[in-house]
């Protein structure tokens, strides 16, 4: 009998004990929210067979230098890049999308941007513009559950990296005749992300800022590009797959005397056979420099 009566009150501990901590006030649990340490980090466990550093350590190797008097021929070239091609795809890996990496690195002031007023680079973005632009301010009517009053709620909404399916390239073509060879360099990158009404409906695309290609290669050299084949020890960057140009894209616009793009004046299929014909004439350029 004293032995019941033991166990039944050490049951009865035991729930009133279980149900104080389940009414306890969400608020009053202690979670901790501290960031990771690289000591801790170093101690995680290895998702892979090593802890892969390299890309990490990867340095750029500067372009060689050119003088301007080498220069003799050149052309100003914007290309659109969509990532729902399936050649561009790397573009939208959601371990790792190439916008999150110049956007994380903007907000943070790592990476200059710049206006897209033009797209010359001449004026500079703050890191607070570059914050407001990555969210948007909302305010959001609510009710009160108990006593059933309007209140007003701001949320901040950020600027998801899947909204943005084109970014737009700026580069420029020239012939150096110091090296006999014709070269190609980006300049710039700029994220386009769509505009639309109240009702949702899709009105025009607009850039978000422009990055200037040359300050962004140390960062992009530090970022693994998901390979083909699914490779995912392949040590190519960023800024490998830019250089070694293996995304898809067509040409929008070229260096004119009405400083006007294609869609200006040609519509449909005549847009897209233009586009190629400038294309092809940049690979034929450097044929037709030579004499025979």
């Amino acid at each position: 009998m004293q032995t019941f009566i033991k166990w039944t009150c050490l049951s009865l501990l035991m729930l009133f004990s279980g149900t104080a901590v389940l009414a306890q006030d969400p608020e009053e649990i202690e979670v901790r929210t501290e960031e990771i340490t690289p000591e801790e980090e170093s101690e995680a466990p290895v998702d892979g067979v090593v802890r892969k550093e390299i890309m990490g350590e990867r340095r750029v190797l500067p372009y060689q230098p050119v003088r301007e008097s080498d220069i003799m021929w050149e052309k100003y070239i914007w290309r659109i890049v969509d990532v729902r091609e399936k050649m561009n795809l790397p573009f939208v890996y959601p371990e790792d999308p190439f916008f999150k990496i110049l956007s994380d690195a903007a907000s943070k002031g790592d990476l200059p941007v710049y206006a897209t007023d033009n797209d010359k680079f001449t004026k500079r973005m703050s890191t607070d513009d570059v914050l407001s632009m990555l969210s948007k301010t909302d305010t959001v009517v609510t009710f009160d559950p108990e006593t059933y009053e309007e209140k007003i709620k701001i949320v901040h909404n950020d600027i998801n990296w899947e909204d943005v399916k084109r970014y737009r390239l700026k580069e420029v073509w020239f012939f150096d005749k110091e090296t006999s060879t014709m070269q190609v360099r980006i300049l710039g990158i700029a994220p386009l992300i769509d505009v639309k009404d109240n009702d949702g409906n899709f009105r025009f695309e607009r850039p978000m800022f422009w990055v200037y290609y040359p300050q962004a290669r140390e960062l992009m050299a530090q970022h693994r590009v998901f390979a083909a084949g699914g490779n995912t020890n392949a040590t190519v960057s960023w800024e490998d797959y830019m250089e070694m140009r293996f995304f898809a894209s067509f040409i929008y616009k070229e260096s004119n005397v009405y400083d006007r793009r294609l869609e200006n004046y040609l519509q449909g299929v005549d847009l897209l056979m233009q586009s190629d014909k400038i294309k092809n004439d940049l690979f034929n350029r450097e044929h037709d420099l030579w004499q025979y």
